[in-house]
């Protein structure tokens, strides 16, 4: 695995660097293996991404018929809720995407937890054709962090960290909102080819700055658990890496 730090300036920049990244990283799968697979995070950072890909000119160079979008976690809510990430992504890319309804994979969190999570884990098994021992290899997957260093809903302290059969897992009711959420479980995310992580904001900087200096001694973060097979991307803004106050 190799690993790669990219700095900018804002989160607009940012975002515009993710949504090159991603354009690029699309059309070379497609043309490699006539498909894309992409996992969307939640949070309010990839939101201006997910804008700029439903906006010219990326809208234009993304391989939609040939892309199918999947989640890294949802909040167990109707994806009509203003805390689905599913309806964010809906708001700002989707709508304006020409994506197959069939492409796009959502979690449904209108399940119970338990039923929603495996309900997930079987359209993971259809669509990669893959066994309960052999995890599905996502192209890309997009990844955000909080400043407790929690990533997707693997959080500090949970024993879902540990798991190593489930591909995708609950939580119980907890965070902000105090939601139960569906997740992807490591061995998941560690099997795609790629992670891309998007951070923006200061009080994320001493879990970004832990992680960098020695992941193996931060893996009380979640975060640096994060090994995917061919690349790990961290896109930073200038919030993350700066010390100046004012």
């Amino acid at each position: 695995m190799t690993r790669e730090i990219l700095h900018c300036p804002n989160l607009t920049e940012l975002s515009r660097g993710a949504a090159t990244l991603v354009v690029k990283r699309a059309r070379q799968c497609v043309a490699e293996r006539g498909l894309f697979t992409l996992v969307l995070s939640g949070g309010k950072t990839p939101l201006g991404l997910y804008e700029m890909l439903g906006q010219p000119p990326y809208l234009s160079q993304m391989p939609w018929a040939e892309t199918h979008l999947f989640w890294g976690d949802e909040r167990c809510v109707p994806p009509d809720s203003p805390h689905s990430n599913f309806g964010a992504a809906q708001a700002t890319m989707l709508v304006k995407a020409p994506l197959p309804p069939e492409n796009i994979h959502r979690m449904q969190g209108e399940l119970p937890p338990p039923q929603g999570a495996e309900a997930y884990q079987v359209e993971l098994q259809q669509f990669f054709g893959a066994t309960s021992d052999c995890f599905p290899p996502f192209d890309l997957v997009l990844l955000g962090m909080g400043a407790n260093g929690h990533t997707a809903s693997l959080f500090p302290g949970s024993p879902l960290l540990e798991e190593t059969q489930r591909w995708v897992v609950f939580t119980p009711p907890g965070g902000e909102p105090p939601l139960s959420r569906l997740t992807l479980s490591f061995p998941v995310i560690n099997q795609a080819r790629e992670v891309l992580f998007l951070v923006s904001g200061e009080n994320k900087r001493e879990a970004v700055r832990a992680i960098l200096a020695s992941p193996d001694n931060a893996t009380h973060l979640p975060a640096a658990r994060v090994h995917p097979q061919e690349h790990l991307c961290w896109m930073l803004d200038d919030s993350t890496l700066s010390d100046r106050r004012g």
